[in-house]
């Protein structure tokens, strides 16, 4: 369960947060593979607190002997059993927060890999809404404080809350008025810890919205640089950006004013506990029910309470943060799972559950309906057939919904309403989308091609290359095929990016191969080149292709024409050419275009 998404004062609809009792869920079930550590583990630590419970009656009972003025001899064998108990307690300690760790980074591991693999699979209309900023703000600030309280808090917790029972335990076998003396402690640090958890959530979780917004416009102005100093607006994104990272700053400052004012009234309930422990030790000596030795013993443990007590308090701020941090990627996780179909009721419309697998290269798609929310319709009951082998040029005007179509049939897009049956590929991949944002990932170009295909050869690797007319490129970089690619790495122009994608589209073999302007990027000088890339990566599969240039629409098979999300026309390019209609007025605005931004002979 998540709570509803908040908008962030840039307008975006931010993704949506587990609520406390779903992100508490969540985290059982990532420790659950690995409770035989976790109990090993706490097992260890307890045994390190009990025998490190030893060193205060050890202290205690050094006091006595030199209060009763006892041969020096006698201090021997508390001193011996001092350092036994030291090395012990070390060994066990390191033992066991080292299996705490071990906890922890495996589950933290196990969030990481679940949170990427629901992420992949998020609507990407919905990450449109949310805006990047703010899964950017997840999946770096907010792993990152989980991975901190993971390392750090998560041990020190624990050991922390050992030894506060424990040593609680141990005052009341010294004598049970020590104990009630300490407890009086307990109040002030109660309404302490109520105080400071009442505020902290919703402070730290207004921090991480704050952050995210900051990250959106920061990513905005330095993505759109050249529109906002071609449009003289430098000035009012500064102050933007200004606005909204003054806002968080003002939260962290909040922040830090409410950790202040925490540590303040941990000191009062110090002063507290331990005025009470050592008037109860002057009046029990007093009245001889316990020695100096013993009362010493009842000071030292409340005294040594003093760290895990703060230690577990303070921890709060880490654990605090870390739990709303939690929560976020807790409602991402969520967001991406698909509900499993009822029985006797039709599968809700999803990428797993709306999709049907067809025995032949075929896509049919019933009825398909899209809207990017109340009021805002994008496809309007779309059916479309796609036969085997058949090249179909989808075209229309800018937001005719072509890319929204695109998308739902090559199953990154969850429709409204309606079904899409989709091929069975001959691997892993029935469906590859193309774009005409192409992503080069960072390592050789071999690894990047096999992205694609893990197991593919190096011979696979350059048979797709010349698939795609790029194998001579390829082969003349500085290392060949093992030339570093990507950020930091050789820097492949618009073009050359574009025929690796296709490339990998080879590699992958799919029945269906769906095209979204994947040649628009390239620039008039590349286009011929990637339509005839684009035409031999195609050739022998099923293709839908969103024509940036109706050079592609004329090669198609059949063209159909979207209109304000609906289908106006399909057919051959020649045949709708000639009928006068919509695809007709397209064509002679294109062809008048081209015709006049021709350069003269």
């Amino acid at each position: 369960m998540t709570t509803p998404s908040p908008t962030a004062d840039t307008g975006a609809e931010l993704l949506p947060i587990a609520t406390p009792a779903r992100t508490r869920a969540a985290l059982r079930t990532l420790i659950r593979p690995d409770r035989g550590l976790a109990l090993t583990g706490l097992g260890i630590l307890v045994a390190a607190t009990a025998v490190g419970l030893l060193v205060q009656p050890l202290l205690g009972r050094i006091v006595d002997i030199v209060a009763d003025g006892r041969p020096a001899g006698d201090l021997t064998l508390p001193v011996v059993l001092l350092i036994a108990v030291a090395v012990v307690q070390g060994l066990t300690t390191t033992l066991g927060l080292t299996r705490i760790a071990r906890l922890g980074e495996t589950v933290l591991a196990r969030l990481r890999e679940r949170f990427v693999e629901r992420a992949l699979y998020l609507p990407a209309d919905r990450l449109e809404r949310a805006g990047a900023g703010d899964l950017t703000a997840r999946v770096t600030g907010d792993v990152a404080r989980v991975a901190e309280a993971v390392r750090s808090a998560l041990p020190e917790m624990a050991r922390s809350v050992l030894a506060i029972l424990l040593t609680l335990g141990a005052l009341a076998l010294l004598d049970v008025r020590f104990l009630l003396a300490a407890l009086l402690a307990v109040p002030v640090q109660l309404l302490t810890a109520r105080w400071y958890v009442r505020r902290a959530l919703t402070l730290y979780a207004d921090q991480r919205v704050a952050n995210g917004a900051q990250q959106q416009q920061l990513l905005e102005t330095i993505g759109g640089a050249v529109t906002v100093r071609g449009h003289r607006l430098e000035e009012q994104h500064t102050e933007r950006s200004a606005g909204r990272s003054r806002k968080a700053v003002d939260l962290t400052m909040r922040s830090v004013n409410l950790v202040l004012g925490f540590y303040g009234r941990l000191h009062i309930a110090e002063y507290i506990g331990l005025a009470a422990v050592l008037i109860a030790g002057f009046w029990l000596v007093r009245d001889g029910a316990v020695s100096i030795g013993t009362a010493t013993a009842a000071a030292l443990y409340f005294h040594s309470l003093f760290g895990p007590v703060n230690a577990a308090l303070v921890l709060l701020d880490d654990a605090q943060s870390a739990a709303a941090g939690l929560a976020r990627l807790v409602g991402v996780t969520d967001l991406a799972e698909q509900p499993e179909p009822t029985a006797g009721k039709a599968a809700p419309v999803s990428v797993p559950q709306q999709r049907t697998v067809s025995s032949e290269a075929a896509v049919t798609v019933h009825e398909v309906s899209h809207a990017y929310g109340p009021g805002r319709p994008v496809l309007h009951e779309v059916s479309l057939t796609l036969k085997a082998d058949e090249h179909v040029a989808l075209v229309g005007t800018s937001g005719a919904g072509k890319s929204t179509l695109a998308r739902i049939v090559a199953g990154v897009q969850q429709p409204t309403t309606g079904t899409v049956t989709a091929p069975a590929g001959t691997g892993e991949a029935s469906v590859v989308l193309v774009t005409q944002e192409v992503h080069v990932f960072t390592g050789s170009l071999a690894e990047d091609l096999r992205l694609a295909r893990p197991d593919a050869t190096d011979a696979d690797l350059r048979t797709a290359l010349s698939t795609v007319h790029a194998l001579d490129w390829a082969e003349a970089l500085p290392d060949g095929l093992a030339t570093v690619v990507g950020e930091g790495g050789h820097r492949l122009d618009p073009a050359r990016a574009q025929q690796l994608a296709l490339a990998r589209l080879v590699l992958a073999d799919p029945a269906l191969a769906v095209l979204d302007e994947a040649t628009a990027e390239a620039g008039s000088a590349g286009a011929r080149v990637l339509e005839r890339s684009a035409e031999a990566a195609l050739a022998g599969r099923t293709a839908l292709v969103v024509a940036h240039r109706l050079t592609q629409a004329v090669a198609a098979d059949r063209v159909v024409v979207l209109e304000a999300g609906r289908v106006v026309e399909s057919g051959p390019h020649d045949e709708l050419r000639d009928a006068d209609g919509p695809y007709a007025a397209l064509w002679r605005a294109w062809s008048g275009s081209r015709a006049t931004t021709a350069p003269h002979p």
